[in-house]
């Protein structure tokens, strides 16, 4: 079988995943060292090292790098690509839910072929957008915290949290999310990567897959 590279994500969609992946692990990082340090807070070693106010400093920035990215892709929902429009992958016309099903069945090896797609099977999709919600949430609670002087903030914060420290365990709660989807979301990407042999893994850095060529 002959195969041709076909452009499959734009440089803006390829920043949104590498600056969303690179936040999260900042974020995680710093979040668990926040929530529960495992070092004195300040080391005198030359001069006074504040440990615990440089882990919230990279968690703010990291937090904020974070929403840009979210904002990224939500923006490519609709003004992406073909395969970065949400319309593309969204199980809920007769095609993507075909898509759905078919691909649960070839993840646990009910079937051999799978349907060969530029873009996102619907399965991956719909995961992806739980992902963007969740981030959303997530932000939606750091913010909370962080702008204890915003009445938006605030506002937000109490509609759909509750207290400051309920808000607080909440969003520690979401992280546990972000951690489990990484873990599946590498897992997945490598055995689609093998099994499929469409250039999955490079795709995200070139921006292209191979698709078998129409002759």
């Amino acid at each position: 079988m002959i195969y041709e590279r076909r452009l499959a994500w734009s440089v803006l969609f390829r920043l949104f995943h590498w600056f969303f992946a690179l936040s999260i692990v900042a974020l995680v990082v710093t979040g668990f060292y926040i929530g529960d340090p495992w070092t004195n807070t300040t080391v005198i070693k030359e001069g006074k090292i504040f440990t615990m106010e440089y882990m919230r400093y990279v968690h703010f920035i990291a937090g904020f790098v974070f929403t840009g990215a979210v904002i990224v892709r939500i923006y490519l929902w609709g003004a992406g690509n073909r395969q970065e429009k949400i319309m593309d992958f969204l199980p809920v016309t007769s095609r993507n839910l075909k898509n759905l099903f078919s691909t649960v069945a070839f993840y646990l090896y009910l079937k051999d072929n799978y349907e060969d797609r530029l873009g996102h099977n619907a399965l991956a999709g719909l995961f992806y957008l739980i992902t963007i919600v969740m981030a959303v949430l997530q932000i939606i609670s750091g913010f909370y915290m962080f702008y204890p002087e915003s009445s938006f903030w605030q506002s937000c914060g109490l509609l759909l949290f509750g207290t400051q420290g309920q808000g607080r365990f909440l969003h520690h709660l979401f992280m546990w999310y972000f951690i489990l989807f990484a873990f599946v979301h590498f897992y997945i990407v490598v055995w689609n990567d093998i099994r499929c042999q469409d250039g999955l893994i490079s795709s995200i850095f070139n921006g292209r897959k191979f698709r078998p060529k129409k002759v």
